[in-house]
């Protein structure tokens, strides 16, 4: 299939216009639209070394690269966590909560969840699913969590997302990027924030977005390279 022919294929599934007005998507460098592609790789963050594919793969990334791949790159960002069946909404099935309505009404971005779940079976659908979190404002293991805000990527980081989720009453927000500033925040307002790190909480994502492409019946693979791991000193 031609180069073209699949940005058009994704332009209709997952348009470029939902994309928030600086936000960075679509083609990352000028290519030849009318080479024959017969595989594509799905990336969170594309890194120089992994830009060594052959002419006839495309690479699709999450996140925008910080330099021009020389592969034939295209990048599905913010478009892909509004729109709907896209990156919060696989968040929030991989741990079995059910979406209501977006979070912030002005960009559609994060959803508003319903879980009606103790804190203790919550935490075990997100262990099931992740390796560990961070929480700020644990609850008791045995209270009631009804509603939660869910936010691929960088939803902790945001102040206004903190007392967005007070004002609309939520026990809780799943996200990633927790800083120092809204765990306080986030005390003071009597709120739970659970932090699945940023890369964690869009890999979800990353799988719907492969089930869209499988429609095109070319071969697709992810590379799931997380930027930061840690290390145990092991005695």
């Amino acid at each position: 299939m031609k180069l073209n022919e699949i940005i058009n294929f994704l332009d209709n599934e997952i348009p470029q216009d939902l994309a928030l007005s600086n936000d960075n998507v679509g083609l990352m460098g000028s290519y030849d639209l009318t080479q024959e592609i017969t595989s594509i790789k799905i990336f969170m963050d594309l890194y120089p070394q992994d830009d060594d594919y052959s002419s006839n793969t495309l690479i699709i990334t999450h996140h925008p690269p910080l330099f021009t791949p020389k592969t034939p790159t295209f990048t599905i960002h913010s478009n892909w966590d509004i729109i709907k069946g896209g990156a919060n909404e696989a968040l929030a099935d991989c741990l079995n909560l059910k979406v209501i309505e977006s979070f912030d009404k002005d960009t559609d971005i994060g959803r508003i969840c319903e879980a009606n779940l103790s804190y203790n079976d919550l935490k075990e659908n997100i262990l099931s699913n992740f390796n560990e979190f961070t929480i700020v404002n644990k609850p008791k293991e045995d209270e009631i969590i009804k509603k939660v805000a869910i936010i691929s990527g960088f939803g902790l980081k945001k102040s206004d997302y903190i007392k967005l989720a007070k004002k609309n009453n939520l026990d809780m927000i799943i996200s990633g990027d927790l800083i120092q500033e809204t765990a306080i925040l986030a005390m003071n307002l009597d709120l739970t924030l659970i932090d699945l790190g940023h890369h964690n909480s869009e890999v979800p994502g990353l799988y719907y977005l492969k089930n869209i492409i499988d429609k095109l019946d070319i071969s697709c693979e992810i590379i799931d390279k997380a930027p930061m791991g840690s290390e145990r000193n092991e005695q």
